[in-house]
């Protein structure tokens, strides 16, 4: 299984770390050993917006070969909903994929036209900017519509790295991931 998390300059870094710990954990703690995290970027380097940087990333002319791409938010989402050769790499990928939105990541999905005939969710501050791309803005915390699932503000993320967890390992992997990270609010929804 592979999965790209799709890093940018400018996007929040626990919108990407919040769900990559627990997912990378599927494999490191050896409940799924095929599986791979890819961080894919445009360039080698980038900048979050909190000033963390993040070095070797994947440079992919196409994200076809992931099972899943997941996309965080940030201040970076600004220009890159504004952005069509951007918006197309995020899209162009087979339909078996799996697109997970996490936070301000749900606009670009958006901005991708990804989300028209979907329910999805971001940070609550961002609501009326989704509100142009789905068909329905959720609160919940976590939006699941099949292909396509979304997740709300900063924290959520942590929460929507173990429902990956339990929806590509099952309910009993999820939950010795999350007693490892020592997390005790997993919210579903």
């Amino acid at each position: 299984m592979k999965i790209a998390f799709v890093v940018y300059d400018g996007m929040t870094l626990l919108d990407f770390a919040g769900a990559f710990d627990p997912v990378s954990r599927l494999h490191f703690m050896g409940f799924v050993s095929d599986l791979s995290c890819t961080l894919c970027a445009w360039t080698e380097t980038v900048r979050s917006s909190e000033g963390a940087v993040l070095a070797q990333c994947s440079t992919p002319a196409s994200l076809k070969e992931f099972d899943y791409v997941i996309v965080p938010g940030g201040d970076g989402v600004q220009g890159l909903m504004k952005d069509p050769v951007f918006l197309h790499w995020i899209a162009e990928v087979t339909e078996t994929t799996t697109l997970v939105g996490i936070c301000g990541g749900s606009l670009l999905l958006g901005a991708a036209g990804l989300l028209r005939t979907k329910k999805a969710t971001t940070h609550p501050a961002l609501m009326p900017v989704l509100a142009h791309f789905a068909r329905e803005v959720s609160k919940d915390r976590i939006v699941d519509e099949g292909r396509i699932i979304t997740a709300g503000g900063v924290t959520a993320a942590i929460d929507l790295g173990l429902y990956l967890c339990e929806k590509i390992a099952g309910p009993d992997v999820r939950e010795n991931i999350q007693l490892q990270m020592e997390y005790g609010c997993y919210q579903r929804t």
